[in-house]
């Protein structure tokens, strides 16, 4: 059985909606398609920065200041 897409109402800026409806109108797709793919990749995107943060949890912290002396120390600044 297929999910049964839920509905929301959204308040977009004008100028904003104007150019999802110029952008649903040229691709052939929909608002709705448009958005549940921006959101998808947002949140897609949000999930890797999380798993990053995850694999570096260990990893050593410094301060700015000893960043920038390792920066220089080693020819990068």
């Amino acid at each position: 059985m297929a999910e049964l897409s839920k509905r929301s109402t959204i308040y977009f800026e004008p100028d904003l909606h104007q150019a999802l409806r110029l952008k649903a109108a040229s691709t052939h797709r929909s608002v709705s398609d448009l958005v549940n793919e921006a959101v998808r990749q947002a949140l897609r995107e949000d999930r890797e920065d999380l798993a990053a943060f995850e694999d570096r949890v260990a990893e050593p912290t410094m301060t700015y200041e000893e960043f920038l002396e390792d920066l220089k120390a080693h020819g990068k600044l």
